[in-house]
């Protein structure tokens, strides 16, 4: 999927950004990774509360080979009834906006805190 109908497809979102990744592009809103564009799909990202939901709009995770295995990634395939749809796409979106979300708040929190 090109960056210009990527953006189109999200433009309800607000200021949505794209930034290259290993052969790939990630997919921001307000520095949040939301999607991922890959061989030509969109991936949403997806957690426990919303993985039933893409499952049964007959959707599928984003895989590849790695090591001579198949690796799976938390971001499954925009369902097809969205690929054409800015609104239903945007509906997609925030369910993965929120995945997303979620995700961030569960990672410790790493960096050097420098003394007071």
């Amino acid at each position: 999927m090109d960056p210009g109908a990527i953006l189109d497809l999200f433009a309800g979102l607000g200021p949505i950004r794209l930034r290259r990744m290993f052969g790939a592009q990630g997919v921001y809103l307000d520095e949040v990774m939301f999607a991922l564009a890959a061989g030509g799909e969109l991936y949403l990202k997806v957690d426990a509360v919303t993985l039933d939901s893409f499952r049964a709009a007959g959707s599928h995770p984003f895989t590849y080979e790695r090591q001579g295995r198949t690796a799976r990634l938390n971001y499954w395939r925009l369902p097809d009834a969205a690929m054409e749809d800015p609104d239903e796409a945007a509906r997609w979106a925030r369910l993965a906006l929120d995945a997303a979300r979620r995700s961030s708040r569960k990672r410790p929190n790493t960096r050097a805190q420098s003394p007071a």
